[in-house]
């Protein structure tokens, strides 16, 4: 064999993919052992990541994970999940169980995947490269969506998708749009570049504190990894003064080191959502550490998660200094995806610059978004927003009555929340608002009712 390949044969890529042929993943489903959920059973030849990439797989396919049971020291990976289906139903259909079982070993098996900062997930069953991804970082302030999302239709760009955070006083958005006029990706450079440098400006505002940031991709971007990713960066977990006064309301996290083992473990205690073990062990990834062994509870109102781990060189947690960021890191990674304020829910045949007029209005009307999920499909959109007062309080029903008038009466809005997200109790069962009028009008650009930013 000559040099050339045996340095190819040598490499960590190529040795690899050797260990993944011979030993190639099994997944097993079981819906026989468990009474109220299906029994999801991975083996696998180990590698970085692996177990991020199983739990994004299970989440895409919104399925719930009540309890997880996780091993993987050495070469191999062990894993079992207890799943449901969003309405806490087993997995009843053979159709169903074979589509999970293949994504699985679709993501596990094929190609090398080691998470990182700079590069986003390469398995996101619904996206796809007919569009531009755009990905925003800057400080949050009432109205900011409403902005971005004007200069967007301004600029001639139709937001196809997009998924919003806020926290602790900073914003993470990522936007895939589409040309008005043609329908696909924007691929002009002099064009995106002035898209990025025009954002940039909206981003930055009057701050005077950490700049914003803005970049445009053409790949497949995973939203919900890439914005734990882009707050992270931007270092969402330092808490302001304000926040160390709400310690109480914070989740429990703890990190000791257990010297036996050469580890140390990091345990999670809060109210359960969905996501949940996505959004920490998405974190722990992030940080470069790796979970080898862990359990997860989550069949009550609360979960409970403990994992091992170790930093990727081999190392446990040395120092009370990174004690302190771990627990940081993970309660804001926790913290990201809570969704404060009243939800809205909105749903209508689509249209350019849709989510400008609707995002507009809100501001019109005192309010700001603190989380946004926008997506279209065949002709229809679906939006869901969260919402509160500009002062962070809960939303007066005279302001959705308010709405109501202004807007008009053809696009349906559910507004669903409870008594702690609108001020008068009896505003808290679920209403439809009808929207019109000002949907089928001219963009607000043309009325005047924002400058422009060109």
């Amino acid at each position: 064999m000559d040099g050339d390949s045996s340095s190819s044969w040598d490499s960590d890529g190529e040795y690899e993919k050797f260990i993944r042929r011979m030993n190639p993943p099994r997944v097993v489903m079981d819906n026989s052992s468990c009474p109220n959920a299906t029994v999801i059973k991975v083996d696998s030849a180990n590698k970085y990541g692996i177990l991020l990439e199983v739990v994004q797989v299970l989440i895409d396919l919104n399925l719930i994970i009540k309890k997880a049971y996780i091993s993987s020291d050495g070469g191999w990976f062990m894993d079992v999940f207890k799943v449901t289906d969003s309405d806490g139903k087993k997995i009843e259909t053979q159709k169903q169980l074979e589509n999970i079982k293949d994504c699985i070993r679709k993501s596990i098996g094929e190609g090398s995947f080691v998470p990182s900062l700079s590069r986003s997930v390469d398995f996101a069953p619904s996206s796809s490269s007919d569009h531009t991804s755009i990905e925003l970082t800057g400080a949050d302030r009432p109205g900011l969506l409403s902005e971005v999302s004007s200069v967007l239709t301004d600029l001639k760009c139709n937001v196809v998708s997009a998924e919003v955070w806020t926290h602790n006083a900073r914003a993470a958005a990522v936007m895939q749009v589409t040309d008005e006029d043609t329908g696909s990706a924007i691929t002009d450079p002099q064009r995106l570049s002035k898209i990025k440098q025009l954002l940039c400006n909206v981003l930055n505002g009057n701050s005077r504190h950490r700049r914003a940031k803005t970049a445009v991709s053409m790949g497949i971007t995973h939203k919900e990894r890439r914005l734990h990713q882009m707050m992270f960066d931007d270092r969402d977990y330092e808490k302001s003064d304000e926040d160390n006064e709400n310690e109480h309301c914070r989740p429990k996290v703890t990190v000791v080191n257990w010297f036996d083992k050469d580890c140390s473990v990091v345990t999670v205690q809060c109210k359960d959502r969905p996501k949940l073990l996505f959004d920490t062990v998405c974190t722990l990834t992030d940080m470069q550490y790796v979970v080898f062994h862990g359990s997860v509870d989550a069949e009550g109102p609360k979960a409970y998660q403990e994992y091992c781990i170790r930093h990727i060189d081999g190392s446990p947690v040395n120092s009370e200094a990174e004690r302190h960021r771990v627990v940081q890191c993970l309660e804001a990674a926790i913290e990201r995806r809570v969704s404060e304020g009243l939800k809205l829910e909105l749903s209508t045949s689509d249209r350019i610059g849709l989510l400008s007029d609707v995002t507009r209005i809100f501001r019109e009307h005192g309010l700001t978004v603190t989380r946004a999920e926008v997506s279209t499909r065949d002709g229809k959109a679906i939006n869901t927003f969260y919402v509160r007062d500009v002062a962070g309080n809960s939303v007066d029903p005279k302001t959705l009555e308010d709405i109501r008038s202004a807007i008009g009466q053809t696009v349906l809005l559910q507004v669903r929340g409870n008594s702690d997200e609108l001020k008068s109790p009896q505003e808290s069962s679920s209403t439809r608002l009808l929207f019109g009028g000002l949907f089928r009008s001219r963009s607000l650009y043309n009325l005047g009712l924002i400058r422009s930013y060109t």
